[in-house]
C-alpha cells in the first residue's frame, strides 16, 4: 500500500470514528419518547362517572414518563363531595411528581375550583367563572312513621338527625377553606370575609382577588406546565385517549326536566361542592 493509500485509509477510518457516535446518538434519541403535555378535559359536573374517568387519566399521567406534565380543562360547576375529594387527593399524588396547571374554559366553580387550588397555576379567560367556595346540602325530612315499614332505630330511614347533617355541612366548608387557603397560600389579596362569601367570579376579577393567577387559555396552560416541567419540543396530547377511555352513555347527574332539559340541580339529595345558578325568570 502506497502513501497515498495510506493517507485515504486513515481519513475513512477518522470519519468511521467521527459518524459512529453521531449515528448513535441519533438511534439513541429516536428510541425516547417526545415529552408529552397531558390534557385532561372536565365538561360535566364531578360525579362518580366524570371522577372515576378523571382517575383513570391522572393514573396514566403518573405512570408514564413521556407524559412530563399535566393541564386540567374546565368547565364544571363542581360536584358531590366525595368524587371531588377522592379527585384531589389522586391529584396531590400526581403533583409530587409532575407540574399539573389548571386552565378555566367557561367555568370552575365549587368543586371544580377545589380541584384548581391543588394545582401549580391557575389561568382564566377574562368572563371565566370562577370560585363558589362553600357548600350545599340538601337536608333529610324530619323523621315521620311509615306504617308499612318496620325500622330498627328513629333515623335507620333516614341515616342521621338534622343537625348532624349541618354539623357535616361545616365540617366540609371548613375542609374546602383550608385546602383554597392551603393551595393559595400567599396569593389571596382579600380576606375571608370576601374570599369564603360563596361568590362567583368573573376571570378578570378573579385574578385580581388572587383567587386564580392570570389570563389565559388551554395553549397558555401548556406553555406555563413545560416550563414548569423545563421541556422543550413537546407535544401536547388529550389523555383520555391515551388512557384508552370510551365514551358510554352515563346516567345523568342533573334533573332532566319531563322535555329532556337538564336543569341545574342533582338527581339525589346530599352535600355538594357544586355552583347551582339561578333559573331565568320567565
Amino acid at each position: 500500500m502506497n502513501i497515498s493509500e495510506l493517507k485515504w485509509e486513515s481519513i475513512r477510518t477518522s470519519l468511521v470514528w467521527i459518524a459512529l457516535p453521531l449515528i448513535v446518538g441519533i438511534l439513541i434519541a429516536a428510541s425516547i419518547p417526545q415529552p408529552v403535555i397531558g390534557v385532561i378535559h372536565l365538561n360535566d359536573a364531578i360525579y362518580s362517572f366524570t371522577a372515576k374517568e378523571m382517575i383513570a387519566q391522572i393514573h396514566y399521567a403518573v405512570d408514564h414518563a413521556e407524559v412530563r406534565a399535566v393541564v386540567l380543562a374546565f368547565e364544571s360547576p363542581g360536584g358531590t363531595v366525595v368524587d371531588t375529594e377522592a379527585v384531589y387527593m389522586e391529584l396531590s399524588r400526581l403533583r409530587e411528581k409532575k407540574p399539573v396547571v389548571t386552565a378555566v374554559n367557561g367555568m370552575a366553580a365549587s368543586g371544580a375550583y377545589y380541584l384548581s387550588v391543588n394545582t401549580d397555576y391557575i389561568y382564566a379567560k377574562p368572563t371565566s367563572l370562577v370560585g363558589n367556595i362553600g357548600v350545599i346540602g340538601y337536608l333529610p325530612p324530619a323523621p315521620f312513621i311509615i306504617e308499612d315499614i318496620i325500622s330498627t332505630g328513629p333515623y335507620k330511614l333516614w341515616g342521621a338527625p338534622r343537625d348532624s347533617d349541618m354539623r357535616q355541612i361545616e365540617m366540609v366548608k371548613q375542609g374546602f377553606f383550608e385546602a383554597v387557603k392551603l393551595g393559595r397560600e400567599g396569593k389571596l389579596n382579600a380576606g375571608p370575609e370576601v374570599i369564603f362569601t360563596g361568590q362567583i367570579w368573573v376571570g378578570i376579577e378573579a385574578v385580581r382577588l388572587g383567587i386564580a393567577d392570570a389570563i389565559g387559555t388551554e395553549t397558555d396552560a401548556a406553555e406555563k406546565a413545560a416550563s414548569l416541567a423545563k421541556v422543550a419540543n413537546y407535544e401536547i396530547k388529550d389523555l383520555y385517549e391515551l388512557a384508552g377511555l370510551t365514551s358510554p352513555a352515563a346516567a345523568p347527574f342533573f334533573i332532566q326536566s319531563p322535555d329532556g332539559m337538564a336543569l341545574p340541580y342533582p338527581n339525589e339529595a346530599g352535600t355538594y361542592l357544586l355552583y347551582i345558578p339561578p333559573l331565568p325568570v320567565k
